[in-house]
């Protein structure tokens, strides 16, 4: 009577495996297109490119910044230190404005995104963890399955959405980016980009960029996957991570095409 609990225990870890197993075959994978340097020292917690220019936000408290990067150098042009209690995170521009999470402060900066004045600072409820915009909201990840909708102007949540594959939640959503009418999202520790619909949440896609940057190249478990950028003025993705050595340009693969 004994092994029947441990029957089904067993049963549904191996349900998990072979969930788990048919998402990575079914997933899309990926070509690089471009290498370009990267800050090593950089905690990456949001990536944007507009406009010609790539923007940067860092995390650590003590060590967050906000920086225009020269994506072909790697070298940073331009940068404002964020006040040292805060541990920046996930980053987006709204028209003339980037805007900047922080961890567990509730406090997002609002800067002007050509001298990088702080403008002003808005409040919002939860962690901050990833952010975009689809260009009449901001989208807001918080480390669960989560996405808030929020109003631009205030922070205040329009509407949420829960991210599921195939019925099950996706959690540890991070670092977010507005991707040709989808919402691409890196998973927290995870060699992978979840492709999510903004009307459902449902996951429509996976992309395995598994050995993108070898262990080897990791300075520590830390180092992992986390910054996405679209240039949609000529279709190019860029993908970089937490102390990563180089930032890539990569093409998506569709699975079954080579």
């Amino acid at each position: 009577m004994m092994r029947f609990p441990f029957l089904v225990r067993s049963f549904f870890v191996l349900m998990a495996s072979l969930a788990a197993a048919v998402v990575a075959c079914g997933a899309d994978s990926y070509r690089v297109v471009n290498s370009y340097p990267h800050d090593p020292q950089a905690f990456t917690q949001g990536l944007v490119y507009v406009d010609g220019r790539l923007y940067e936000s860092t995390g650590r408290e003590g060590r967050s910044t906000l920086r225009l990067v020269d994506l072909e150098r790697g070298r940073v042009r331009q940068e404002t230190t964020v006040p040292s209690q805060y541990f920046a995170e996930g980053l987006t521009n709204w028209g003339s404005t980037l805007i900047q999470l922080t961890w567990q402060s509730h406090v997002a900066f609002v800067y002007d995104r050509f001298s990088f004045r702080l403008l002003r600072t808005m409040k919002y409820a939860g962690e901050g963890w990833g952010l975009t915009q689809d260009g009449r909201s901001l989208i807001l990840s918080d480390g669960t399955a989560k996405l808030r909708f929020l109003d631009p102007a205030t922070m205040r949540e329009l509407r949420s959405i829960t991210v599921k594959d195939h019925g099950r939640p996706v959690n540890e959503l991070n670092e977010l980016e507005w991707v040709k009418g989808e919402i691409y999202a890196n998973v927290w520790h995870r060699d992978r980009i979840a492709r999510i619909a903004p009307a459902t949440g449902r996951v429509l896609g996976w992309i395995d960029l598994a050995g993108l940057l070898p262990e080897n190249e990791r300075s520590n478990r830390e180092a992992v996957l986390n910054g996405i950028a679209y240039d949609a003025a000529h279709d190019r993705l860029f993908v970089t991570g937490k102390l990563w050595p180089r930032l890539f340009e990569i093409e998506v693969v569709a699975k079954g095409r080579k």
